[in-house]
């Protein structure tokens, strides 16, 4: 008996316990001057704790419903992706050739989350389910926002080939601005004026897994507050373990000789574990709107507000942070965004649209890597 509650204790609090363990390892490796092991413990630690912190936004997802929950679960990821990026980010005042990291880590992210989590998903959903349905207006708004901020990036590149440094700098910093205000009102698009565009009011054909799943798990029994408290206190340890994660990865990138492309994928799946997760639960549970809101909600979300924050805590360093983005970037974002479409578009998914996501994605990490 005392056996088997120990496993139980373990299922529901595994990730803590090997965040917590992880992070104890990465800062006694990190202090004993041993990077590579620092390295691996800190992304470990990372992936776990975003873990948790995936589950505790969850909880707050279920209690609040749609469009409200979507939005707590790529709220929470993509604060983790900016203090990952942002720590590469401080490591560019004496490794300068780090901030092409950090540009790949941007639209890195925005890929796995489209092309790994969104066809990881619906692949598996698809295996389960002939076609999955959703809400079209959903990824109607936005496959729009996309392609809108996706030719928003494009002008730092475009200036940055007849033009000076400071020119680009000043273009990025204009741009930076206005995902911002572009985010704001869609913002209010999301939450207020067009609600319904991104709910979906179906009966699943299948009864809820999540319903009953967790009634003993200790942060279903505690209240909003409490669970907002522990994931500003999840995110500051994550802040410990990224910082680690960025002074001790930079070197171990150099040693091994991994590009900046390769790295940037590495780091966006250390960001969009825990939604990935959450997703794949969603597709089995044929919970398709969820999985369009999770990967295209984070994707527009890491773009509008990860490109601004980084640009503006760059400013706060001292390290000038342009979006000059390479052909490469530009265009795998491109034919992503263009992919979505195509397959969201009729508010059906299966499990072949799944796997052309996936193809795509696997091509794109090939060229990452080789490039």
């Amino acid at each position: 008996m005392e056996h088997s509650r120990s496993i139980e204790f373990f299922k529901d609090y595994w990730d803590i316990i090997v965040g917590v363990f992880a992070l104890i390892l990465a800062v006694f490796f990190h202090f004993s001057h041993f990077s590579l092991l620092s390295t691996i413990f800190a992304a470990i630690g990372i992936g776990s704790l975003a873990v948790t912190i995936s589950e505790i936004a969850e909880i707050l997802a279920e209690r609040f419903g749609e469009p409200f929950g979507s939005m707590i679960l790529t709220f929470s990821a993509v604060l983790v992706e900016i203090i990952i990026l942002f720590m590469v980010v401080l490591e560019a005042k004496t490794h300068p050739e780090v901030v092409e990291t950090v540009k790949n880590g941007i639209i890195a992210t925005v890929i796995v989350d489209l092309n790994a989590l969104l066809g990881i998903a619906v692949f598996v959903g698809g295996l389960s389910f002939k076609e999955q349905v959703h809400n079209e207006d959903t990824s109607a708004s936005y496959t729009t926002i996309l392609f809108v901020a996706a030719a928003m990036l494009l002008v730092p590149t475009t200036i940055s080939l007849h033009s000076s440094q400071e020119a680009l700098f000043k273009a990025s910093v204009i741009i930076g601005i206005l995902l911002m205000i572009f985010y704001i009102f869609i913002f209010k698009f999301q939450t207020n004026t067009h609600v319904h565009f991104f709910k979906f009011t179906k009966r699943s054909r299948v009864k809820k897994v999540l319903e009953n799943e967790n009634d003993d798990y200790f942060f279903d029994r505690k209240s909003n507050l409490f669970n907002i408290l522990v994931l500003v206190a999840l995110l500051v340890l994550i802040a410990i373990l990224s910082e680690i994660f960025a002074k001790d990865g930079v070197v171990i990138f150099k040693e091994f000789g991994l590009t900046a492309g390769f790295v940037g994928i590495l780091i966006a799946f250390v960001t969009v574990a825990p939604e990935l997760f959450t997703a794949i639960r969603a597709a089995k549970n044929d919970e398709m709107q969820r999985v369009v809101n999770i990967a295209m909600g984070a994707s527009t979300v890491s773009i509008l507000l990860t490109v601004p924050a980084l640009i503006f805590l760059s400013l706060l360093v001292g390290v000038n942070l342009t979006l000059d983005f390479t052909p490469l970037q530009v265009g795998a974002l491109l034919l992503t965004i263009l992919l979505v479409w195509k397959t969201t578009e009729d508010g059906e998914t299966n499990y072949l649209e799944g796997l052309s996501h996936l193809m795509l994605f696997l091509s794109y990490a090939v060229i990452a890597i080789f490039y």
